[in-house]
C-alpha cells in the first residue's frame, strides 16, 4: 500500500509539473504576441472633424495609428508623405469626409489645382448651374449628392380675361446636386480656389439635358424637389442616370411620305397626322 502509494504521489507530481509548465509556456506567449501586433501599424492621416465639400482641412487633421495590413495605396502615411499635415492644411474638400476617416487624396483638392468640378463629373456628363433659393430647393434640406427632380413654373396672361395662368412641369428628374449655394471660383490660372456663397445649385446632368436646362431658366421659374433615397436602394451610381421628360427630348424628323395625300381642287398637299 505504502509502494501504491508512493507511485501515485509521483504521477501526480509529474502531472502538475506539466500542467504548470504548459501555463507558464502560454502566458510568456502572449506578451510577446501583443508586442508583434503593436508594432505592425502605420501612421495614416485622418480627418478630427466632419468636412463638406468645400471646406478647408485647416485645423482637422491628425496621424492616427492603423494597423499596416489594412494601410491602402490611396491612404496618405508618415513614411510616404512625412509633410502631409502642413501640404493638406490649404486643401479644399471634393467629397464629404468624416471624423477619423483617412483622407485620400481623390477626395481633396490643392491650392492651385484645376478641374475643381471638372475632377468630379462621370466621363460624358456636365454640370449646370441653377438660380434658386430656400424657398425653391425643399427648405434648404437639399445638401450635394442628393437626387432632385427640376420643376419648370410658367405664368402667362390670358388675353381675353386677363386672367394669370400658372403651369408647372417637371423637365428633368432623378438629378444629382453636385453643390448648393457655393461657387467655385480661381481668379486665373496657379491662383487657390476658393468658395463663395450664392443662390445656386450645381447640377449634374447629360450635354441634351444642360441645353434643355440653359433655355427653360429664360422662361420661368426653377424648383427642385428632393427625391427619396430609398427610390434608387440597390442600384450603383454609373445606374443612376437623370431622365429628360418626354416633351423636351429631340424628336426624329417624320417621314413626310407617310401623311396623307388630300387633293384640293387638282392641288396636292399633304396633311399632318393629327
Amino acid at each position: 500500500m505504502r509502494l501504491v502509494a508512493l507511485v501515485a504521489a509521483v504521477v501526480c507530481a509529474l502531472v502538475a509539473g506539466v500542467l504548470a509548465k504548459n501555463m507558464l509556456s502560454s502566458r510568456s506567449q502572449q506578451p510577446e504576441a501583443a508586442v508583434a501586433q503593436k508594432t505592425e501599424s502605420s501612421d495614416v492621416l485622418v480627418a478630427t472633424k466632419d468636412f463638406q465639400m468645400g471646406d478647408k482641412l485647416t485645423e482637422g487633421l491628425a496621424w492616427k495609428a492603423w494597423p499596416k495590413d489594412s494601410v491602402t495605396e490611396l491612404m496618405i502615411t508618415r513614411d510616404r508623405r512625412p509633410d502631409a499635415l502642413k501640404e493638406m492644411a490649404t486643401a479644399l474638400v471634393r467629397m464629404p469626409i468624416f471624423k477619423d476617416e483617412p483622407v485620400i487624396s481623390k477626395k481633396v483638392v490643392l491650392p492651385g489645382a484645376g478641374g475643381f468640378m471638372s475632377a468630379n463629373l462621370p466621363k460624358g456628363m456636365r454640370a449646370e448651374a441653377v438660380a434658386i433659393s430656400t424657398k425653391s430647393s425643399a427648405g434648404g434640406f437639399i445638401l450635394p449628392n442628393d437626387r432632385v427632380d427640376v420643376i419648370l413654373t410658367k405664368k402667362s396672361t390670358n388675353p381675353t380675361t386677363n386672367a394669370v395662368v400658372v403651369k408647372s412641369e417637371t423637365v428633368v428628374s432623378n438629378v444629382k446636386v453636385l453643390a448648393v449655394n457655393q461657387v467655385f471660383k480661381q481668379a486665373s490660372e496657379g491662383d487657390q480656389v476658393t468658395v463663395d456663397k450664392g443662390e445656386t445649385a450645381t447640377l449634374e446632368l447629360t450635354p441634351e439635358q444642360a441645353e434643355v436646362m440653359a433655355t427653360v431658366q429664360s422662361s420661368g421659374d426653377l424648383s427642385l424637389a428632393l427625391r427619396s433615397i430609398a427610390e434608387n436602394d440597390g442600384k450603383t451610381e454609373a445606374e443612376i442616370q437623370p431622365v429628360l421628360a418626354d416633351k423636351y427630348q429631340n424628336k426624329p424628323n417624320k417621314d413626310t411620305n407617310s401623311e396623307p395625300m388630300i387633293i384640293r381642287a387638282g392641288v396636292e398637299s399633304r396633311a399632318a397626322a393629327q
